[in-house]
């Protein structure tokens, strides 16, 4: 989007009522879910165009990038389609249509599953630089520190979509992030498809420890939160820079997918059930009171119920604050589809999906309970009726608890930062009352 604006054309973001005579789809293919949004997406703007709402279509992403062919095919609608990184084609056609491209509206929609990268497009590093169009409120911003993935887990279809780890040089996202400051960004949503392998491929050894710790110098960052953390070779070294700055937030996003040493053996993510209990422990022994969120995985090839079993008695064990759980779903091109039989009945994965969830939900509602009566610092994202909603620092944008502070004579501002107190505590969102 922001290379769009710098040649002239005006771009919103996801509207509920589009109005420009161009559409752009942003598209996700990472699982069946997405894929499903994605064509929905797609097909919904291609009635717009035959019925002459809109003028031109066009498609990019992670979809595209994968099912080029066969979407071309079945969609002619579409005027292009694009890759993921594919920017510079997309800006040529645009600028190659005979219409002049100042005053011209692009409505820019990105269809995607709720992953924290959703709101962030990302360019290829070198050749283009970095451009922005904030989508989000003005006090926030997602921030991509690499590209791609050198993981070979058997599910997961993101290598082949996204290529290998590519970082970005420390001084370009520092470069960013002064700029974001600029902008009024206060709070970092960083984020990679694996971010604690940052730095690897660049300068021969993990530097996320160092990166983070140069970002939490700039003057002006509130709160730095780290997304997508994987736990092999953990780099030790960050836990001190999170447990010595006061704005890298006491939160960190890693998933796990399962504890039983047959399933991560089977889904390639070498790691043991020891090791990932150690590792654990160890996060919470150096950064105390840190929030950890997981994601874990139901239904995979040759789970029995013994190893689901391991599963819901390790989640018990870990009293994980955030936790998110999907059922597996067989990607084309990945090892599991190729190597695997898909041998889960659906119902068995939902029902223990549904069964892993409740047991979160009860851990969730101790967890959130225990906050009642604490003053905590929280940021202010919106007004919606008679609340005020905030998030303090163990909340991500979108996917995680709410602080709801009910609408009184105190007016509270975008963006600013309170002291709340917790009154009352639900599953997954708590009530307070900003301290006088």
């Amino acid at each position: 989007m922001g290379l769009m604006e710098a040649n002239g054309y005006q771009c919103t973001h996801d509207s509920d009522d589009p109005q420009g005579e161009i559409v752009v789809i942003n598209t996700c293919g990472f699982i069946a879910d997405a894929k499903e949004e994605s064509i929905n997406t797609i097909l919904e703007f291609a009635q717009a165009k035959t019925e002459g709402r809109i003028e031109r279509l066009y498609v990019m992403g992670c979809l595209s990038e994968r099912y080029l062919a066969d979407l071309e095919k079945e969609i002619p609608e579409v005027d292009g389609w694009y890759g993921k990184f594919n920017y510079k084609k997309l800006l040529e056609d645009l600028k190659a249509h005979p219409s002049p491209p100042e005053g011209r509206d692009v409505e820019y929609q990105h269809s995607q599953n709720s992953s924290l990268s959703g709101n962030q497009t990302s360019l290829p590093w070198g050749g283009l630089g970095w451009a922005r169009h904030l989508t989000t409120p003005r006090h926030y911003a997602y921030l991509k520190i690499s590209e791609g993935c050198d993981r070979q887990c058997a599910y997961c279809a993101i290598p082949l979509i996204t290529g290998r780890h590519k970082s970005r040089p420390i001084e370009e996202i520092l470069d960013e992030v002064r700029w974001l400051v600029s902008q009024g960004v206060k709070e970092l949503q960083v984020i990679a498809q694996e971010l604690t392998y940052y730095g690897v491929d660049l300068y021969g050894e993990q530097k996320i420890a160092e990166l983070v710790e140069r970002m939490a110098d700039i003057e002006g960052v509130e709160w730095i939160r780290l997304h997508y953390a994987y736990p092999t070779h953990f780099p030790w070294e960050l836990l001190r820079v999170m447990r010595e700055r006061k704005n890298v937030c006491n939160y960190l996003d890693i998933a796990l997918q399962h504890i039983s040493n047959n399933m991560l053996s089977r889904m390639r993510r070498h790691v043991t059930k020891a090791e990932t209990m150690a590792l654990v422990e160890r996060i919470r022994q150096e950064v105390p009171g840190i929030c950890l969120r997981t994601t874990l995985m139901v239904g995979f090839p040759g789970e029995t119920e013994e190893d689901f079993q391991e599963l819901v008695a390790f989640t018990k064990w870990a009293r994980f604050e955030r936790m998110g759980a999907f059922a597996y779903s067989e990607e084309d091109g990945t090892y599991a589809a190729e190597h695997y039989e898909d041998d889960v009945p659906d119902d068995v994965k939902q029902a223990r999906l549904s069964k892993l969830m409740r047991v979160q939900q009860d851990i969730s509602a101790d967890i959130e309970a225990a906050k009642v009566g604490q003053t905590l610092r929280v940021v202010i994202d919106r007004r919606e009726g008679d609340y005020y909603i905030g998030r303090t620092e163990y909340c991500s944008p979108e996917v995680d608890p709410e602080v709801l502070i009910p609408v009184s004579k105190r007016r509270l501002v975008k963006g600013r930062f309170y002291d709340v107190t917790v009154t009352d505590a639900e599953e997954f969102d708590i009530y307070g009352e900003v301290r006088s």
